[in-house]
């Protein structure tokens, strides 16, 4: 069995070339790892099956739930072919994108997605090759859009074209989307990570095709959706800060306000909420990380992010463990930061007038004035531990449910330590379960006092509505650890 983490903080860690065999997975997992992300924009799908088999397998030897994020692709607006393979574009100069799909060359290149050509509008800005050549719409017509080139440099093939000021009219899943998806499903995935989310209709969609098989994970990734958060935070199960397109879309300088705002009304509303993108990108050659990086992930951890991504640096890179092992140092020791507490509760989370809430929130004064334990849940769907983490308690958070599905869809959630485990029937067993397996998995000593909460009557979903603190004898750990 292996120990609950130090930290509260979990560490999500894509899986590539550099980190595909069983081998290695458990390595990053004992290195701190809490989840892991499965990248649908590269490699097959037959690609993908072993590593479902290998973090499965790894869950039923460590015996921890784990979760499993499939990371869809989404559109992705792309030029055509040059001749020759690419073309310099130079300041100044006109330059022509057409439905033409004949061969480019510096003046013109085909672009192959009808629908941007009536979404187009002049003066919108066109960012190719993730912002590196920049052009200004001039003119549109029918099938053509006329630009100024702003920045020039040289573009090739299929390079990317990011429209920021267009809300373009395509729907979040494609295809190979539907297809990735289904697959997904069918691979048990705990979340769906939906790209290129712009309007809360975008997730509605998701919604219809996953139901309930899956979490929606919606990435924050283009100005649209900024306008439109609270709609699309209410149809998310979690949201990710993905501020590789949104850092071409936007401002850098814009950039932090903006990820401290995502970060605040997901905690607010209670859903899981993911920093993502160039957290470490220096080690994927580097075996140590900038100071700058580091910083950046502090800011993440300080402002009460449920969980930092490491993409290429485990994908790819050439030190995924040590990338995992810096991620996890640095997260353990902001959490030792005597201010950390006050910082992470710089965004005020009003419960709603419900028992749960209202329960949730009494936890957390109870657990800090009595400097209790961990705190012990019974939860059905998830939703009593998400309520607890949204408080960010001064301690751990033991859930323990009847479903499998559920204590894996914990795995992104700020503080909590699931447990997949049979349903209680009395509140005497209800006790005497918590003080068991806070003590077998390693959470609680005696003689600290549990906070423990359930919902009476037991095994009934959305029905919490019990508060019990408890005191761990001295002669319990022998009794719970021989049974």
């Amino acid at each position: 069995m292996m120990q609950p983490r130090e930290r509260k903080v979990k560490i999500l860690a894509t899986l590539g070339p550099a980190s595909n065999t069983p081998e290695m997975i458990e390595a990053l997992m004992r290195a701190g790892a809490d989840a892991f992300r499965i990248n649908m924009s590269h490699g097959e799908q037959a690609d993908k099956v072993k590593l479902v088999e290998a973090i499965r397998a790894l869950e039923k030897k460590i015996m921890r739930a784990t979760t499993i994020v499939f990371d869809l692709q989404g559109p992705k607006l792309r030029v055509g072919d040059f001749e020759g393979g690419s073309a310099m574009l130079r300041e100044g100069t006109m330059f022509v994108l057409d439905d033409n799909p004949a061969l480019g060359d510096e003046n013109r290149v085909e672009l192959p997605h009808p629908e941007l050509f009536a979404a187009a509008r002049k003066g919108d800005r066109l960012l190719i090759d993730d912002g590196k050549v920049r052009l200004k719409i001039a003119a549109v017509e029918p099938g053509k859009i006329g630009a100024v080139v702003e920045v020039g440099g040289r573009v090739s093939n299929h390079k990317g074209v990011n429209v920021p000021d267009v809300l373009v009219p395509i729907p979040a899943l494609t295809e190979k989307d539907r297809s990735d998806l289904q697959f997904a499903l069918e691979m048990g995935a705990d979340y769906i990570a939906l790209s290129f989310v712009q309007r809360p209709e975008d997730v509605a969609e998701a919604r219809a095709l996953i139901g309930d098989r899956a979490g929606i994970l919606s990435k924050i990734e283009k100005p649209q959706a900024i306008e439109r958060l609270d709609e699309i935070l209410k149809l998310s199960d979690a949201v990710m800060v993905a501020r590789g397109d949104l850092g071409v879309e936007l401002p850098p300088e814009s950039l932090p306000p903006l990820q401290n705002k995502i970060v605040a009304r997901a905690r607010q509303m209670g859903k899981p909420v993911v920093v993502a993108t160039q957290m470490l990108e220096s080690m994927i050659v580097s075996p140590t990380p900038t100071r700058a990086e580091v910083s950046d992930v502090a800011t993440a951890i300080y402002d009460g992010a449920d969980a930092v991504m490491l993409s290429a640096e485990s994908a790819a890179g050439q030190y995924p463990i040590e990338a995992v092992t810096m991620m996890d140092r640095i997260a353990r020791n902001v959490e030792l930061d005597p201010v950390y507490e006050a910082r992470i509760h710089f965004t005020e989370t009003i419960p709603e007038e419900t028992a749960a809430d209202a329960l949730a929130d009494a936890s957390r004064t109870i657990a800090t004035n009595l400097k209790t334990g961990p705190m012990v849940c019974y939860t059905s769907s998830g939703s009593t531990a998400r309520r607890i983490a949204r408080e960010r308690p001064p301690v751990k958070i033991l859930a323990m449910t009847a479903s499998l599905e559920v204590a894996r869809r914990l795995g992104l959630q700020w503080g909590v330590y699931a447990v997949h485990t049979r349903d209680v029937a009395s509140f005497e067993e209800m006790v005497a379960k918590a003080k068991r397996m806070a003590l077998r998995h390693g959470l609680a000593k005696a003689p600290e006092r549990l906070v423990i909460l359930a919902g009476v009557p037991f095994k009934t979903a959305g029905s919490t509505n019990v508060l019990h603190v408890v005191r761990l004898a001295g002669d319990e750990l022998d009794n719970y650890l021989s049974e």
